[in-house]
């Protein structure tokens, strides 16, 4: 007979969790989702868990969340029935029962990236189409033109013509009512940002326009360029614009709230910049808040620039918050365990072992052979001589004993190097292999399809 499994679990993890249940397809064992009431289920009491669980027919064992702190004996008394930790993660519930499970669907996406070259003006076609082709490798679907005040543009229309000549969806982004002109004679597919006194000069192209407020800041106005969009039969993209921090943030995210609110059913637009760019922090974290603002009122639209150094892997991040998010929703989860792409500085489990673990494993060595090791304690170094612990990877190197051994001093200072970066800022070391970054850097090449954006991945696919 089967074993009969009951997995307890609260609101937001439960149809994330019937989901990967189900796509194990046929298992060993039956299975039973019970809610027990909760929003998050690593928060629930043993109180709770006696007052609300009612077990029904022949069960096997009960599966906690791992997170859940309450003592398992106890409940296992009460129930007669065996209680037992599961993962931490979801994501790992698979191999916590023996089953490989499938990885989350992240290949798709419903959000639009629009990626700014913010010094279009000043660079030749031959540049544009390269920078274009990095944009599009990176994840974006809209190359935007991005003109300057006061700059002229003389090889707008040349662009924008060779740019779609190439298979590329353009947008023209100017202030200049001359520029837009030029831009939609010439082909683009979208013009921003146009309102409701520019609107008129794409009622005789084919272009959508992306609309913003004539006054900042006033819906009323980008109410009544909406208006006449629609009467004229234009298609239209509207942009309440979202402000920097100390300029307006609070104010704009809650214009994006109330358009929502006014127009449920038309297409928005979000440009991420503003915050992005004008930070002094992770764009990847700023990038995962955003694009879940954008997940939460259905805003599938972002314009993404990078202009700061620290913003250089932008749309790799826009890339994989967007397929993040639309994976999370479908599910009716939290986004988290999906993909580490913007865990970039820190990881969710950095230490793989445990002080304990290390010492057992360095009283089994048998070899002169250095093994490198990090814990909550610090770095680890061992062989059949020793083993040292240390925070600082000076302190280890004068009692290694390789001052005749070049190449092996070098791998060991850029080892021990490299596991002192981990302990500091809270990454897994692996012995042997890359830190990983996530999106902020390129994976070296032989660990590209272990580390690789998804989407990039998939697009290497398409190509080959």
């Amino acid at each position: 007979m089967a074993e009969r499994l009951v997995f307890l679990t609260g609101h937001l993890a439960k149809a994330r969790l019937e989901r990967l249940l189900t796509g194990l397809g046929r298992t060993e064992f039956a299975w039973e989702i019970v809610d027990v009431g909760v929003k998050v289920a690593a928060l629930m009491s043993e109180d709770i868990v006696k007052r609300r669980l009612t077990l029904t027919g022949d069960v096997d064992r009960v599966i906690l969340p791992g997170r859940y702190r309450g003592n398992i004996e106890h409940l296992s008394e009460h129930f007669g029935v065996p209680f037992v930790r599961g993962p931490d993660e979801i994501a790992d519930l698979p191999a916590f029962l023996g089953r490989a499970g499938k990885p989350p669907d992240l290949t798709r996406h419903d959000m639009r990236i629009f990626a700014e070259i913010v010094d279009a003006p000043m660079l030749s076609v031959e540049a544009l189409m390269a920078r274009a082709s990095m944009l599009a490798a990176a994840g974006a679907d809209v190359i935007d033109l991005g003109c300057l005040p006061e700059t002229p543009f003389p090889l707008l229309a040349e662009a924008v013509r060779a740019l779609k000549a190439q298979g590329f969806v353009v947008s023209v982004d100017s202030a200049s009512a001359d520029e837009l002109s030029i831009g939609a004679h010439a082909g683009a597919d979208y013009l921003l940002s146009l309102d409701e006194n520019t609107l008129p000069l794409i009622f005789d192209h084919r272009a959508t326009a992306v609309l913003i407020p004539s006054i900042p800041g006033d819906l009323d106005s980008l109410g009544r360029a909406i208006t006449a969009a629609q009467k004229a039969g234009v298609a239209f993209i509207a942009d309440p614009v979202l402000d920097p921090i100390h300029f307006g943030f609070a104010v704009s995210l809650g214009r994006f709230i109330e358009a929502r609110r006014r127009w449920p059913d038309i297409e928005l637009l979000m440009g991420t910049g503003n915050l992005t760019e004008l930070t002094d922090a992770d764009s990847s974290g700023v990038t995962a808040v955003l694009a879940g603002l954008c997940s939460e009122l259905r805003i599938r639209n972002v314009l993404a620039v990078h202009v700061s150094p620290h913003t250089v892997r932008t749309i790799e991040e826009h890339d994989i918050a967007r397929r993040v998010m639309l994976a999370a929703c479908t599910d009716g989860a939290l986004p988290r365990g999906y993909h580490p792409g913007l865990l970039q500085v820190h990881d969710r489990k950095p230490f793989t072992a445990s002080t304990d673990d290390i010492e057992a494993l360095a009283a089994q060595v048998r070899d002169a052979n250095f093994r490198i090791a990090v814990a909550e304690d610090g770095i680890h170094v061992f062989n059949s001589k020793g083993h040292a612990v240390a925070t600082d990877a000076f302190e280890l190197f004068a009692g290694l004993d390789v001052n005749a051994d070049g190449a092996h001093a070098f791998y060991l200072g850029a080892e021990l190097t490299k596991a002192e970066i981990a302990w500091r800022l809270g990454k897994r070391y692996v012995q042997d292999e890359p830190l990983a970054w996530g999106v902020a850097a390129p994976a070296p090449e032989t660990d590209r399809t272990r580390l690789a954006e998804p989407g990039k991945t998939l697009r290497a696919r398409k190509e080959r």
